[in-house]
């Protein structure tokens, strides 16, 4: 006799055998709710769910609420007040969390403009230098907790990456480098980035009433148009951007003609750009981006254009890397014919040698660099300035042994004109 089982079914009860019951409901063809859509909708489902808390994960933002160190030390002042101006660099000490929003950068570049009011070093007819890529981090602005709480810079690309997945996908259809993963990384934002950095930079010359020239930043194919400073879908180019006082662009944007080693596959030399000459209320200034300030052909060129004063935003990526010796295989083959001498030199010697040395037409220059930690990646670099043929550094680190530690801190370096 066979098995049988009692099925409950709605007004009565009947008795089939298991093998018909079986047969009639687990059958894909007989069974109203077929295991096979449930299994499909079930994932279905699922998916669904995880999408959705995806979306809403990525829209929720860091709001960030410590504030970095806002105090600034004034430690070079060369010159008297003469009415004709003043070069003054700002060395910031910046960490990602500075970038977490525009109000929080805007807010610690603005204090060490205070803090340079209040010694009397800004008029309408001052320059203010800011560092080379302290625009490219912008990158940084309105993200994730979990970005700036990064250990290493590779972790922070990736969460940059995973919790802006349309404008990741965009970047690497549009990338051109050979470097592929930086290149989508640094182009991701490209759009937000330039619009932040002339909210940020252009704002800032207008409040304090100053020429600004604001670093540097990595950019597809920028221009400045009616005004604005936009982006195309080119290569990359570490670009400076001059600010006037009405917080608007003066010219076109100068583009880095010899890029760092490191970031040659990624970042496209501009060797066929103009170096532009803008007019400021103190003279006609011209600006050389890190490495640039290397070559001699480049003064020449900008002595036939009769630049009167020179802008050097420099970076020096790793920390104690100043101290460290200088090899020129790592940079453009040109620097193999620097005159440097025989005798070893470390990274810092070569840019106080090379660096605005060749100068003749112009009046001074100053060369300025970025300070800070972000992730695993630190920075090193002393600003300092040149007028006359005189080198203007900070004393303390002139005079420091070889090999000692990096400062630390933010810093003015102000040359009167």
């Amino acid at each position: 006799m066979p098995r049988c089982r009692i099925i409950v079914q709605p007004l009565f009860c009947r008795i089939l055998p298991a093998s018909r019951f079986r047969t009639r409901y687990f059958h894909q063809g007989n069974h109203p709710f077929p295991m096979r859509k449930v299994l499909g909708t079930f994932i279905t489902v699922v998916l669904a769910i995880l999408l959705v808390s995806y979306a809403l994960w990525t829209s929720k933002r860091h709001v960030g609420h410590y504030l970095t160190d806002l105090r600034i030390q004034l430690v070079v002042n060369d010159g008297q007040p003469a009415g004709r101006g003043n070069l003054l660099g700002i060395q910031p000490e910046l960490y990602p969390s500075d970038y977490s929003s525009l109000k929080r950068l805007h807010r610690k570049l603005a204090a060490y403009l205070e803090q340079a009011r209040e010694h009397g070093l800004l008029s309408e007819k001052t320059i203010v230098v800011l560092p080379e890529h302290i625009g490219t981090w912008l990158l940084a602005v309105d993200e994730k907790s979990q970005f700036y709480q990064a250990t290493t810079i590779e972790e922070a690309m990736n969460w940059l990456s995973f919790s802006n997945p349309l404008l990741f996908l965009d970047a690497l259809f549009h990338t051109r480098g050979e470097s592929w993963l930086d290149d989508v990384h640094l182009r991701m934002k490209s759009r937000s980035m330039a619009r932040d950095y002339q909210t940020v930079f252009g704002g800032l010359a207008k409040e304090f009433g100053v020429t600004l020239v604001a670093g540097s930043i990595v950019l597809p194919n920028p221009k400045v148009q009616d005004g604005q400073l936009l982006v195309g879908t080119g290569a990359l180019y570490n670009s400076s951007v001059v600010f006037g006082h009405d917080g608007l662009p003066m010219g076109q944007p100068q583009r880095q003609l010899f890029p760092n080693w490191y970031q040659r596959g990624y970042i496209r030399a501009g060797k066929k750009a103009p170096l532009n000459i803008v007019e400021t209320p103190a003279g006609r200034l011209a600006t050389l981006i890190g490495s640039d300030s290397w070559y001699p052909d480049n003064y020449t060129r900008l002595n036939e254009s009769r630049a009167e004063l020179i802008a050097v935003p420099a970076f020096v990526a790793g920390t104690g890397s100043w101290s460290q010796p200088w090899r020129d295989d790592k940079h453009e083959a040109l620097a193999a014919h620097l005159q440097l001498g025989t005798q070893p030199l470390s990274e810092g010697d070569a840019w106080q040698r090379l660096t605005l040395a060749p100068m003749t037409s112009a009046k001074a220059g100053i060369s300025v660099f970025m300070r800070g930690q972000f992730w695993d990646q630190g920075s090193a670099g002393h600003s300092f300035a040149s007028r006359g043929g005189q080198s203007i550094a900070e004393q303390s680190v002139s005079a420091a042994p070889k090999g000692a530690k990096p400062g630390h801190g933010a810093r003015l370096i102000n040359v009167w004109l």
